[in-house]
């Protein structure tokens, strides 16, 4: 889990020298030669950028000031218009420490969107006859085959259900390696063995019965082509599929060359601390590894208007173009893009993020507009926001969201501090504290700020529903309940104590780790004990058990559980000993008193990372 540090006292004050420096690097950064047309219509998108609501009479400001205000370095964007990119520009940094401004020529590494470009690969070699869409993938894989089991429900997995998202497959996403290394291979990867960060892919559920995002199966489907074409990936990728698209700047070479890598730009975290050697590295090409401008994408994204129209893609026929902007199973995921119905007119599009890197686009289906945002930023809250800015200026049918206007009031401190807790609904947690003096709603990994509607209701830009806080006949908080659009939602119910609490793993390590950024290690190693007792198996969830005694200043209950586990084997590949390395690095790297830590090291004769 990536850490969210502290933004200190002075976030005020660099937040005003990072928006005059976007001032300067705006003027750098400005693409001359367009009409007076389209420069008014720049000038438009720039100057209408706001969130879905507007709070007490705020309106909305510039693409800079809204940079600033996230703390977002660097973005870059394409806009179409009748099938051509009719303008692109650069703002920000893409590397702020060595004032490098980013150009329309700026690669980035925004995850995701490979699977788009992975997807027409593996659509071409159909259309060629080099595989089968609707085969076993293991009899088309040599170099590895996938380890089918009893919860694949004796069905086998195919490259359409791969490119979908339909193969009941087990790794949401990768976390990206240090450049230095270790590197996983492919194939360790696929296996979860060191150095991979991640488990094995596997079965979840049989394939077929429904959508579930794999990472682990797009980089299934890597190593399906590298066997089919016997050449690298990224060598194979850039001959047929990027460079006929007219993505000249574009690879997948992880990581690029080292000429392409004075075009890349630098990723930086959600406070605007940049990634360690500026970017990180992905063996998982397919799923996370292309590196990319907007107008290339815009390439890819106009290739495939024509040919739905009925014109002539430049890398694959019109069946493989409609099975690649067409949902198979799941309603909105196709093979490599997802479809969205805005009333009637369609788009297809996909999102997408990396360490230190976000980014999205969108192409209408039959209307002949689109647009491509990256930001070399983890925080990528301002794509949607400049994406509703381009669709009000540009008048996309059914697509823009005006902002709603709302008044909110002052609450103090002590009567919100009242509300803090963990809730769950619908076997779903979501917390309410406070993180560098402020107060927040936390769910899906956003903190997100509480605007009061009463002293006892509030609502979040990010999320839908307005929270009203439920109290009992003592005036204890016990929960909130949700209302969106008018109608009452299932209410959540605070938690009082852990000790009772059935939840999933993962729920338990999440709270876990939500507190520990919050600093509450008290409370965080109460979720890891009911966590360890509910799953005693979890070696993950008795190590951060182990974590929190220490931090806890409980050193001999730390040790107990390390020793108890030192023959442990995680998974394939992975011991126990190369887990409590790697935490001790995260959590050195988050500033945790390591004293303890260094002193278990030493007791049980393990060597301290460097």
């Amino acid at each position: 889990m990536k850490m969210i540090k502290p933004v200190g006292l002075h976030f005020f004050v660099r937040n005003i020298l990072s928006f005059i420096l976007l001032l300067l690097a705006f003027n750098t950064n400005a693409q001359k030669g367009y009409s007076s047309e389209t420069q008014k219509k720049i000038t438009e998108v720039e100057n209408n950028i706001c969130g879905s609501i507007l709070l007490n009479g705020e309106q909305p400001v510039s693409m800079l000031e809204r940079m600033a205000k996230y703390n977002v370095k660097g973005l870059s964007i394409a806009v179409i218009e009748n099938y051509h990119v009719v303008w692109a520009k650069g703002y920000g940094w893409a590397n702020e420490e060595e004032k490098i401004p980013v150009t329309t020529e700026t690669l980035f590494e925004p995850g995701s969107i490979s699977k788009t470009l992975n997807a027409v690969g593996i659509l071409k070699l159909a259309q060629d006859g080099r595989v089968d869409l609707s085969t076993d993938i293991n009899s088309m894989l040599k170099s590895w085959k996938f380890p089918y089991d009893s919860l694949s429900g004796g069905k086998k997995i195919t490259l359409a259900h791969l490119l979908s998202h339909t193969a009941g497959l087990s790794v949401h996403g990768f976390p990206g390696h240090d450049i230095h290394g270790p590197v996983p291979t492919i194939y360790e990867v696929l296996d979860g063995k060191s150095p991979s960060l991640t488990s094995p892919v596997r079965s979840e559920f049989e394939p077929g019965l429904k959508h579930m995002y794999s990472g682990g199966g797009t980089s299934i489907s890597q190593v399906l082509l590298t066997d089919i074409v016997q050449q690298q990936y990224d060598g194979w990728m850039d001959e047929n599929i990027l460079k006929p698209l007219g993505m000249m700047h574009s690879t997948f070479a992880q990581p690029p060359s080292a000429e392409k890598q004075r075009s890349c730009a630098t990723g930086y975290s959600v406070n605007g601390t940049p990634v360690p050697g500026k970017f990180h590295v992905y063996p998982e090409q397919a799923a996370a590894g292309l590196w990319m401008t907007p107008t290339d994408l815009c390439n890819y994204i106009i290739d495939m208007q024509l040919a739905w129209k009925g014109g002539k893609s430049k890398v694959l026929n019109n069946e493989m173009v409609k099975l690649h902007l067409t949902p198979y199973i799941d309603e909105s995921a196709a093979m490599g893009t997802f479809i969205e119905d805005h009333n009637g007119v369609r788009y297809f599009q996909h999102g997408a993020a990396n360490d230190g890197f976000s980014g999205q686009f969108y192409g209408s289906m039959d209307k002949g507009y689109g647009v491509v945002v990256f930001l070399n930023s983890d925080y990528s809250r301002l794509i949607n926001e400049v994406i509703n800015s381009v669709a009000k200026v540009y008048q996309w049918e059914n697509f823009y969201v005006a902002p709603q206007q709302k008044t909110s009031i002052r609450v103090s401190d002590e009567t919100i501090k009242q509300y803090a807790g963990i809730y769950i609904f619908d076997n779903y947690w979501v917390a309410i504290g406070e993180k560098d003096k402020e107060f927040h709603y936390y769910q899906n990994q956003t903190y997100a700020k509480m605007h009061f509607l009463t002293t006892n209701s509030f609502f979040n830009e990010e999320f839908k529903a307005i929270k009203e806080m439920v109290k009992d006949e003592h005036g204890n908080v016990i929960g909130f309940d949700r209302i969106a659009d008018g109608k009452k939602l299932p209410g959540a119910v605070k938690v009082g104590s852990p000790d009772t609490l059935k939840l999933a793993n993962q729920s338990f390590s999440e709270i876990g780790w939500y507190l520990f950024e919050n600093r509450n290690y008290k409370e965080a190693l109460a979720y890891f004990s009911r966590g360890s007792q509910l799953y005693p198996e979890d070696l993950n969830m008795l190590i951060n058990k182990a974590h929190f005694c220490l931090l806890n200043s409980d050193y001999e209950g730390g040790l107990a559980i390390y020793k108890s586990h030192l023959a442990d084997s995680v998974r394939e590949g992975y011991s126990w000993k190369d887990l409590m390395t790697d935490d001790f690095k995260y959590l050195k790297d988050a500033g945790v008193d390591m004293e303890l830590f260094e002193k278990v090291f030493a007791e049980l004769r393990i060597r301290l990372p460097e």
